[in-house]
């Protein structure tokens, strides 16, 4: 017996990939930012880049032309040039952003720390330190590669880091559904729909609001089709008719699918609001 209240309780403190354990040991649900929009920010960044490059050459060829600026004195700019554009702008605009940059916010994203907190100096440094060779030197290739084979499209300046992007647009709450119906009250507050598919969910949601048009016996028909394949994946399958099933299950789908959203969207504004009140003194974890 021992032995199997141990299994529980490790059991009970597993999370997934895509959660995190904040110091108070709650998992939260995040999402990270895709591949493909995380690749398309880190390119907007570096097309801003080589836009400040290109700025740079005109100037100072106009400068030489006028007999403004020494051309022995380029080549120094240029270095300088360089490590501001390379790992002094992007520390420092992460840093006063707390994980922010333009193409950050045209893909809505953030670099966070692995728990989930605001990163800081120290992270920004590395990642920008590694990124002049894994982005510039190696014109992206490297951070393709192991962002594609990290679990949240992590490149090898967050991996050293320890952070990761993300996602800080959430998806749009979803639309007010009737409620569970109150024969299964007692029912909804114990049952288990985290096995149901989001491909058939989404057919019975839409069965359940479409139901009010349907002619009495395709209704039928169409209901207890869809609660033949929902009562394997979901537990426990409640003593009732097909259509109250399934509006049971889309209603507890959805009432949880909002909770998890609005405790998302709440954890985001703490994140952007509080992390600012924290005083520059303090060790950074």
């Amino acid at each position: 017996m021992p032995a199997e209240g141990a299994a529980a309780r490790v059991h009970a403190v597993e999370i997934h990939q895509d959660e995190i354990l904040t110091g108070e040991a709650v998992a939260l649900d995040v999402q990270p930012l895709g591949y493909f929009l995380r690749a398309l920010g880190v390119l907007i960044d570096m097309i801003l880049g080589v836009v400040v490059f290109v700025l740079f050459a005109l100037v100072s060829s106009w400068l030489i032309a006028q007999g403004l600026l020494d051309a022995a004195a380029v080549p120094i700019l240029t270095i300088g040039l360089i490590a501001a554009v390379t790992v002094v702008i992007p520390t420092v605009v992460e840093t006063a952003s707390r994980g922010r940059s333009l193409g950050k916010l045209a893909v809505g994203g953030r670099i966070v720390r692995a728990d989930g907190g605001a990163t800081g100096f120290r992270h920004a440094l590395i990642r920008a330190l590694v990124g002049v060779f894994e982005l510039w030197f190696t014109v992206g290739a490297v951070a393709a590669l192991v962002g594609a084979f990290t679990p949240r499209s992590q490149r090898l300046g967050d991996l050293l880091a320890g952070t990761y992007s993300e996602r800080t647009r959430t998806p749009r709450l979803p639309a007010y559904a009737p409620g569970v119906p109150p024969v299964l009250s007692g029912w909804a507050a114990g049952a288990d729909v985290a096995r149901l598919p989001d491909r058939l969910a989404r057919r019975v949601a839409q069965f359940v609001d479409q139901a009010h048009n349907l002619q009495p016996a395709p209704r039928m028909r169409v209901a207890a089709s869809l609660a033949e394949e929902v009562a394997p994946l979901v537990s426990p399958v409640p003593a009732v008719d097909p259509e109250t099933f399934l509006r049971a299950v889309v209603a507890v789908r959805r009432d949880r699918e909002l909770r998890a959203l609005q405790l998302e969207a709440q954890r985001v504004a703490s994140l952007t609001n509080a992390t600012s009140d924290v005083p520059r003194d303090f060790p950074e974890r």
